[in-house]
């Protein structure tokens, strides 16, 4: 039975049978990486005094004067999590979001990114009531909340 787990979780299978979405490197556990900066990996709560984006998928200061640039990568990651949203509702609002965000140039740094569990996700995420919900069963019992807000958004 163990070995049936560890094969279902990618766990225990050699080098020619990688999983798809693993990056390269892949960081310790409780950290949190931007694909497009992997040398600046942080721990979960480096960021935890970071004012919040006010946006689905925003930028960090909320504006949207000509959507901010972000790369084609950052911007990929951000058109793609929207299908994770939780209702046809949210995730139109979400693409909707990014659409008038967001446009494509140079690479953004101040772009919250973050890899938790294989899958990248930037920005704020719109999360439903029962994905909050999730996240605060998480929090209470010892995740951060960064790494709650992606595993209840991806996987719940």
């Amino acid at each position: 039975m163990l070995a049936l787990t560890m094969a279902a979780a990618g766990c225990g299978s050699g080098p020619e049978s990688a999983p798809a979405q693993a990056p390269p490197q892949v960081p310790a556990a409780g950290t949190a990486v931007n694909p497009a900066r992997p040398d600046e990996a942080k721990p979960d709560g480096a960021d935890k005094d970071r004012t919040p984006d006010r946006t689905p998928g925003g930028s960090p200061d909320g504006s949207s004067a000509g959507g901010a640039e972000v790369s084609a990568e950052q911007h990929r990651i951000l058109t793609g999590q929207c299908r994770y949203a939780d209702t046809a509702g949210l995730r139109e609002e979400c693409l909707a979001a990014v659409r008038r965000d967001y446009r494509v140039g140079r690479e953004n740094r101040d772009l919250d990114c973050r890899t938790y569990s294989g899958v990248t996700v930037c920005g704020r995420l719109p999360l439903s009531a029962r994905e909050r919900g999730c996240v605060e069963k998480w929090v209470t019992g010892g995740l951060t909340q960064r790494r709650a807000e992606v595993e209840c958004y991806v996987f719940s």
